[in-house]
């Protein structure tokens, strides 16, 4: 009886990891189909759109950006969403406040004052 429930506890173990490795790569099969279609599906939307407002073929046809316009954009909102920020002088100055002391939260008057 003992026997036949270690047996059945590793190969649970196995069984386990087999579904969680499937589990992982299938969403990740299915995450690269999505991501490699999603332009298709997005040209194939605005193509619409531009038919509808009457648009000449020859614009419709030509939607792709080239990799380096997409680079120069993003770029170009980068610098733009950084210089929002203020600009400081990166200048730290460092302030010794004297503190009096105050005895109240001291523990060292409650060890030697022992109750007799």
């Amino acid at each position: 009886m003992m026997m036949n429930l270690l047996s059945i506890g590793s190969q649970g173990g196995w069984t386990v990891a087999l579904v969680g490795y499937t589990i992982v790569f299938v969403a990740l099969i299915l995450l690269v189909i999505v991501f490699t279609n999603l332009p298709k599906l997005l040209q194939l939307n605005l193509r619409k759109k531009l038919v509808k407002e009457g648009k000449p073929c020859a614009e419709v046809d030509d939607l792709s950006v080239e990799g380096n316009v997409n680079a120069a954009i993003a770029m170009a909102l980068h610098m733009h969403f950084n210089q929002l920020h203020d600009e400081e002088s990166n200048i730290i100055t460092i302030k010794k406040v004297t503190k009096n002391y105050s005895p109240w939260s001291s523990k060292i008057y409650g060890v030697n004052n022992q109750p007799r």
